[in-house]
Parts: structure tokens; sequence; C-alpha cells
């Protein structure tokens, strides 16, 4: 090849490669749940609902759900969407069962409610696994929430899982 052919090949791959290192730094943190997609999130929006096997109610119930409690929708089949929880457990729910309202489901062990958006700020309070919170305020790496006995407070995002 050219040497007058290769610099201005050389010169385009580092510009392009430099674009793609600049919109790596500037990107979102991404929480656990983002993918390369957007995914679509419901939460179910009754105080009790069955997930069950198939799209239908002739369907064996598997789970049995609490209000609030968030699932991303991986398929659809009439009225029923087939669903999968943090613990990529899947099942179907009636569309008509679910809403709109973010919520997020805590995956550590404990943690901690935090009076603001830092690991340095005040505790207020514990959520533990698998406990339901009520999604408020993104902020970064955080997420303030609200449990179900009205305490709010913050959690490092990277200890939930939903919206």
């Amino acid at each position: 090849m050219r040497a007058d052919f290769l610099f201005p090949l050389l010169r385009f791959a580092r510009i392009c490669l430099a674009g793609l290192a600049a919109t790596a730094l500037v990107l979102p943190d991404l929480p656990a749940s983002a993918s390369a997609s957007a995914q679509e999130m419901v939460s179910v929006s009754r105080e009790k609902v069955n997930m069950r096997a198939g799209p239908g109610t002739n369907h064996q119930a598997t789970w049995m759900l609490s209000k609030g409690y968030p699932l991303v929708v991986i398929g659809r089949e009439g009225d029923w969407l087939k669903v999968q929880d943090f613990e990529k457990d899947v099942g179907w729910i009636l569309r008509s069962l679910t809403g709109g309202v973010a919520y997020h489901i805590v995956t550590a062990r404990v943690a901690n409610l935090r009076a603001t958006p830092s690991e340095s700020s005040r505790v207020l309070g514990q959520a533990v696994y698998g406990e339901t919170v009520r999604t408020l305020e993104k902020r970064d790496s955080w997420v303030q929430v609200q449990r179900e006995n009205k305490m709010k407070g913050w959690i490092a995002r990277r200890l939930l899982w939903g919206w």
C-alpha cells in the first residue's frame, strides 16, 4: 500500500477510537437491569396477583406476587404479559393487573436507607433482600425509595433491581 493512502486511514481510525473513548466517558452509569435495548417494566397493581405458568387462568399459578413487585416484560400473548423478575423467574400475568408505577426490589442481604445520596450520609433504616420499595427519584448511582411503612431514604442503585 502507498504511504499517502495509509496515513489518512490511520488518522481516521484514531479519530474513531478517540470518539468511542469519549462517548464511554460521558455515558451514564447504567444499572444492572439496563440492557442495550430499553426494557419495558411493569409493576403489580393489585394487593395479590398470581403469576402463571402460561397465558391464561387455566394455567397453574406458580407464584403469588404482591403490590408493587417489579417485572420486566419479555413477551406478549393477547391480554397476557410474559414477565421475568429479579431472580430470572419467568411467568405470565394478566396485563390489566399491572401498572406503570416505578418500584425496585432490594437485591442485597441488607441495604441501608440513607438521609442523602451518599455513603457517608446518616443511616435512617434498613431494607432486606426481596423487599419491594417504591421508586421516588433517581440521582446518579442512587435511588430515593419509600418503604411500605412510609419510611423514605436513599439506597445505592447497585443494591436494587427494577426501574
